[in-house]
């Protein structure tokens, strides 16, 4: 089942089931306990996030040719860093530059995030699929500036700014998604596409990656877990490519769909 987050025209928030012809039906109940397609069509004003994360937990250098793109070894343990929930972001609504705090240096990276569907600790990776309600796009916005120079060594500070987590458009069950480790993945620049890869070459796979975050540690359900990027983020091209206002950046995942957002500047009040 492909479920989409919804506003209608009067400001209701509701979820829907989003069918192969395009109609949208509601959904009743509760995404992380018991819910049903009620087959009652929907008009949709505007398309949410597909939820609103309790968590978000991210993965960096989780995929071989994006760790040697960077000249980086490959990681002996998974490389976890966070992302507030201010961050969230919906389709086709803006990825803001800062200003306030200034980046010059903004990234996209495509990447697939596993939304976690009951709450989980422990869990053993031959179980670990058992926890997961569904997959969405996700793009891990970085300002590498502040990830790299002026975010006190780590890089929470780079990957927070407003915006910097756009979800969607939908949220795929497992039924449909059988093998998380199989997808094609992509981000597409105005136009151009800069990564295009397969899920297939993650260091770390989803199963492994739900053991070793539950371990001794407790994963509610609604926790986003973003799983790495691919190879070919604007900072490792010669010269950079870096998001610029007025660019369009699209994500693209093969049983999901596309994730676009334009890019704008921050509005700052003057001093």
């Amino acid at each position: 089942m492909k479920i989409i987050r919804y506003q209608t025209a009067n400001g209701d928030i509701g979820f829907g089931h989003e069918h192969i012809d395009g109609t949208i039906t509601r959904i009743e109940g509760n995404l992380f306990g018991s819910f049903h397609d009620t087959h009652q069509g929907v008009s949709v004003a505007k398309r949410l996030a597909p939820i609103e994360p309790r968590d978000i937990i991210c993965i960096g250098l989780n995929y071989r040719k994006h760790a040697a793109e960077g000249n980086q070894p490959i990681p002996e343990w998974p490389v976890v860093f966070m992302k507030n929930s201010g961050t969230l972001q919906h389709p086709g609504d803006p990825i803001v530059l800062p200003r306030k705090l200034m980046s010059d240096a903004v990234d996209y990276e495509c990447e697939l995030a596993v939304v976690i569907g009951k709450d989980c600790y422990n869990v053993s990776k031959a179980d670990a699929l058992k926890y997961v309600l569904g997959y969405t796009c996700a793009n891990d916005v970085s300002a590498r500036d502040w990830q790299m120079k002026y975010g006190g060594s780590q890089w929470c500070r780079g990957k927070t700014f407003a915006t910097f987590c756009p979800l969607g458009p939908c949220l795929v069950t497992t039924d449909e998604i059988p093998d998380p480790n199989k997808l094609g993945i992509r981000t597409i620049l105005n136009g151009q596409t800069m990564q295009d890869w397969n899920t297939d070459d993650m260091i770390f796979d989803v199963p492994t990656l739900i053991e070793f975050l539950s371990g001794s540690t407790r994963l509610a359900a609604g926790t986003v877990i973003l799983t790495g990027t691919p190879h070919g983020v604007g900072g490792a091209r010669k010269p950079p490519v870096f998001l610029q206002p007025g660019d369009n950046v699209t994500i693209q995942i093969d049983g999901i769909g596309s994730l676009t957002n334009p890019v704008i500047a921050e509005e700052t009040a003057a001093a």
